[in-house]
């Protein structure tokens, strides 16, 4: 373990030999920690390290079964988010939607927490109640429709409307579980910035994240766990050694190998999402792997979403292996072989309380069914297979999928559509709450398989996307701009063009289409 960082002045939480366990899962044991006032800890470790669970105990969601935490050197005990709140606690988790309240309006999940006190008047107050929606979202320099119903947001959104809640409760102690998960580049500079302002103030941040980029930009010193017991602390230039420390090992350089491009699966020509936005074409090749890539609300998911069925363009064709072909709707999609894990896991790629086997099979159950019966013994050999593949960590495949942590709910949803024989794989921010080491597996494993389909992965994040790729797409106003080889490519280029600040001559632009080709 390496040498505790020296910090000058009193901690502002003690957590002492505190242990948790999920059965015969030991998912903290007897970890001890200080955070001090005024600076921002990473908080590192593989999937199912145990950081969630610490920040949950931290944050009142969860009771540990031994330990102690103390405040201003005061012993506490949290039963709930808001005795945490109270003491200025205040946590943003990796699952946003436990964030969000449906059926409200985007004003109103704002203002949540305030709603929800006792002399609380807001309810009599609508524009009382929207002018102080509209000064928490200035906070974090939003502009947000507030007074639609939250479900219409994108997860993106969704995550800016619930760390700008957070910071309106202007907290002694602010968690975040990987808060840039769902953002571009662009609205992490942002976040990053409104970080720093917080550290000013005194405000103590603990960080959780898996984009060593973002690590790198906002914190003081390093906190890694690993199977639950403290691996060591470790300054900010120590960074690399925290990986190897959170790892077990060494993380080998990353070393890009292109692949060459078969034959043609999908064709895009002339397709127009929206009145007001340009027509674009895209075509998807056998074996390549191509990200889509672009700022918050370009329009990466409605592509993906035209191609699965869930909408339809306005105008323009597509092709499947040289035929005209328009999805009507999910299953139709599925049924010629376009496959869609979306970015909202959670929401819409999870059925609450089915085990890890059956959120496998759902999709392609008809292939371990005979005579209207389940064929137990080849649906298990196929799971089994496909846990062995992605080394996804769970105590059997009939445990439910709320047991598992969030980067191994991701592998169990790439998984389930690698089992189908699929034309295209169609991926929304695939890497979102999976561990470095765990994420160049999942990539890995999408390139080993990447022959006989087109892979299309929706990716925000620059290094995800450059680690990955064998093209990179470029999409603003709701098309597709430019398209980049990935040979030669840097991550400063790709974020200047999201920008719009690229050169003329950085990349091969996709060039606009006529009027009358439109």
């Amino acid at each position: 373990m390496s040498a505790p960082v020296a910090v000058a002045c009193e901690p502002l939480i003690r957590v002492r030999q505190l242990s948790k366990a999920f059965g015969s899962n030991r998912a903290l044991d007897r970890v001890s920690l200080e955070i001090f006032p005024a600076e921002v800890v990473a908080l590192l470790g593989a999937n199912g390290a145990g950081k969630s669970t610490l920040v949950k105990i931290l944050a009142g969601s969860q009771s540990a079964d031994s330990g102690e935490i103390q405040v201003d050197a005061q012993p506490r005990q949290f039963n709930s988010p808001l005795s945490a709140r109270r003491v200025g606690i205040v946590a943003v988790h990796q699952q946003i939607n436990e964030g969000i309240a449906p059926g409200l309006s985007v004003a109103e999940n704002l203002l949540l927490d305030e709603l929800c006190r006792p002399d609380g008047d807001f309810w009599l107050n609508r524009k009382r109640l929207l002018e102080r929606a509209a000064s928490i979202a200035a906070g974090l320099g939003l502009e947000l429709p507030l007074e639609q119903p939250i479900e219409h947001l994108g997860q993106a959104e969704r995550q800016l409307v619930v760390l700008a809640r957070a910071f309106a409760l202007k907290p002694r102690l602010l968690i975040l579980d990987e808060p840039t998960a769902a953002l571009s580049d662009a609205e992490a500079q942002r976040l990053f910035g409104l970080i720093d302002t917080l550290r000013s103030r005194g405000v103590a941040i603990i960080y959780i994240s898996h984009r060593l980029s973002d690590l790198q930009r906002v914190a003081d010193r390093a906190i890694v766990l690993r199977d639950g017991q403290l691996a060591g602390e470790f300054s900010a230039r120590q960074l690399p050694q925290a990986l190897e420390a959170m790892l077990g090992q060494a993380l080998e350089a990353h070393v890009y190998t292109p692949r060459a491009a078969g034959r043609e699966v999908l064709k895009l020509r002339g397709v127009k999402l929206l009145p007001r936005t340009q027509a674009f074409d895209l075509t998807l090749h056998e074996g390549e792997v191509v990200v889509l890539t672009g700022l918050l609300g370009a329009g990466k998911s409605a592509i993906a979403e035209v191609l699965f069925g869930l909408r339809q363009p306005l105008c323009g064709s597509l092709q499947l292996d040289g035929a005209d072909w328009r999805p009507g709707s999910p299953r139709q999609a599925i049924q010629s072989g376009v496959f869609f894990a979306a970015e909202d896991r959670a929401g819409q790629s999870l059925v609450p309380d089915f085990s890890l086997r059956r959120t496998l099979t759902l999709p392609f159950l008809e292939r371990f069914t005979r005579g209207g019966f389940i064929r137990n013994r080849a649906e298990a050999a196929a799971v089994q297979a496909q846990v062995a593949a992605l080394g996804i960590k769970a105590a059997g495949i009939d445990v439910p999928m709320s047991a598992l942590s969030g980067g191994n709910q991701q592998k169990v949803v790439l998984g389930r559509w690698l089992l189908g024989e699929g034309r295209v794989l169609i991926l929304d921010e695939p890497f979102q709450g999976v561990d470095v080491r765990a994420r160049r597996e999942i990539g890995q494993l999408l390139r080993d398989t990447a022959d006989g389909r087109a892979t299309l992965v929706i990716c925000a994040d620059v290094d995800e996307a450059l680690e990955i790729a064998d093209r990179i797409l470029l999409v603003r106003d709701h098309a597709v701009v430019a398209d980049y080889p990935r040979a030669g490519l840097d991550r400063a280029a790709v974020v200047a063009a999201m920008a719009g600040t690229e050169t003329e001559n950085s990349f091969v632009h996709v060039a606009p289409r006529s009027r009358a080709s439109a």
